[in-house]
């Protein structure tokens, strides 16, 4: 049991051989105020907490006794309510849910199923003395977000209460490129000017160059990307330089400067590999080389485009029984899969005649592989060395590869050829699936060819040297590969006009 304090003198005086007394009207009237207030005591039966709000307040059994920080009450025995319990009535909303432990998350199941929870005093780390309440509530509503790729990490029953009275919904990442949505990020770049206050406003063709990066960065044909985080960066970034040569309006240019400025870690990283590769002559730009392909990569979260020279070589077998594939390079899972994916191929042209090892090397890929992205270049560069063909060595090339020789999609195309431009390759080979998800600027394309392909006799056609064996082998791997001509017709339309969607 415990005193109420009030201002009033009178209330002091009365309440001092009081051992419990409780407030039951306050009112705000002025023609009330000055009434003395009715005090009644109070019999409570169980126990009494003292919970010191931020504030400094101090209320016991929800009634506000003092506002001096609750300093008669030892550390140990102070309660404060958490999220929860503030969010009670409410919404409680968690940004990466996946990074609440186990635990947590199972406690934050309980408070929603029971929607009341204890209030503790003590860290779970805490080797001290712990106070822990009565039940308090904390009905509330959950709104927790999170990535994909961490969803393994949250609860399974969480995630079963979260289906069975709620909703999952998975945001989109990118949006339909029309002028609708154009004049919305037209909206959102003069919203961040405003925001930052500092930066000029942009000018149309500021405008479109934006327009054309959130192309550009969606990587999906036909759409613009909504990770508007980053787009406020570049925004800013072309804002200060414009600030810096006194425009009074953001051009193309200033965005321009913007992109080399304001580029990523890993874009900044990659440029540092591709010019010291081309400085060692670890990949090469010109001639011709038996076994040796210019793969092209991604790194981080996509943006920045790498090239990835891939060697092969063909050794007496190790076994009597069988030839092997061995890959080194530092593979991930996916791209050890890709590498036996293509040996599949191999096994169709070549049958049981063929009996040696072949080696398969990723050069100097320190930062690791992964992804099936490199499978045509690991089929061309097998290819090469087993017949002893060449491969021209101004190409690049990626594409993933089925069983059956089919040439499929690949992520971060746009990327990985912008990365091959910079490098100095003449041709690109992509999935022609992919060519309408590229989107460079015209400076760019006028220095490069790019080329669609459908099948691998699409990519040996352009990527191997022109000779007599080159014809002889493409047959035999029409004929063992391919049934008839489902991937033949009209490759030389295909490769010899490509289309490209540029700004």
């Amino acid at each position: 049991m415990v005193n109420a304090i009030s201002q009033n003198k009178d209330l002091k005086s009365q309440s001092k051989n009081s051992k419990s007394l409780h407030l039951d009207n306050f009112v705000s009237n002025k023609s009330v105020v000055e009434a003395k207030p009715i005090i009644s005591r109070r019999q409570h039966k169980g126990y009494v907490y003292n919970v010191t709000t931020e504030t400094g307040n101090l209320f016991v059994e929800d009634i506000l006794v003092h506002n001096s920080g609750g300093l008669g009450t030892p550390p140990h025995l102070r309660v404060e309510p958490g999220m929860i319990h503030k969010a009670s009535g409410g919404v409680l909303f968690i940004d990466e849910i996946a990074t609440l432990s186990h635990k947590s998350q199972q406690e934050l199941l309980t408070a929603m199923q029971e929607k009341k929870y204890s209030i503790t005093g003590q860290s779970e780390n805490s080797s001290g003395a712990m106070t822990r309440t009565e039940p308090v509530p904390c009905d509330f509503v959950l709104v927790a977000a999170g990535n994909y790729e961490d969803l393994r990490k949250v609860h399974p029953a969480l995630r079963s209460r979260i289906r069975g009275y709620g909703y999952e919904v998975y945001m989109n990442v990118d949006m339909d490129d029309n002028l609708e949505n154009q004049s919305r990020l037209a909206q959102f770049i003069a919203q961040e000017v405003l925001k930052d206050g500092k930066i000029p406003h942009f000018g149309k063709d500021a405008v479109n160059e934006i327009v054309f990066e959130a192309r550009r960065r969606s990587d999906h044909k036909g759409k613009l990307t909504l990770k508007l985080r980053d787009l406020g960066g570049l925004v800013r970034a072309a804002g200060d330089i414009a600030k810096e040569k006194s425009h009074s309006l953001v051009t193309r240019q200033d965005v321009f400067e913007a992109k080399i400025s304001a580029r990523t870690l890993e874009n900044q990283m990659v440029d540092k590999m591709i010019e010291t590769k081309k400085d060692y002559d670890v990949y090469l730009t010109e001639g011709k080389i038996v076994g040796r392909v210019n793969g092209l990569a991604v790194f981080g979260d996509g943006s920045a485009g790498s090239i990835i020279p891939i060697e092969a070589a063909v050794t007496p077998p190790s076994s009597k029984n069988e030839s092997k594939v061995i890959a080194t390079g530092k593979l991930g899972e996916i791209a050890k899969e890709a590498v036996q994916n293509v040996s599949v191929i191999f096994k169709k042209i070549f049958g049981t005649g063929f009996s040696k090892d072949i080696h398969i090397q990723f050069l100097q890929t320190y930062e690791g592989v992964e992804g099936d992205s490199a499978s045509v270049s690991i089929a061309t560069a097998v290819i090469s060395a087993t017949q002893n063909l060449e491969v021209r060595q101004s190409v690049a090339m990626t594409g993933s590869l089925s069983v059956r020789g089919e040439v499929l999609p690949v992520g971060g195309v746009s990327s990985k050829v912008s990365a091959a431009i910079k490098a100095g390759f003449k041709e690109i080979i992509v999935p022609k699936s992919n060519l309408r998800d590229i989107v460079v600027s015209a400076e760019e394309l006028a220095k490069v060819k790019i080329i669609p392909v459908s099948n691998l006799v699409d990519v040996l056609r352009v990527a191997l040297v022109d000779s007599k064996e080159k014809k002889e082998f493409i047959k035999l791997l029409s004929k063992a590969v391919y049934s008839g001509n489902d991937f033949l017709g009209g490759i030389k339309e295909k490769i010899v006009k490509p289309v490209l969607l540029v700004e």
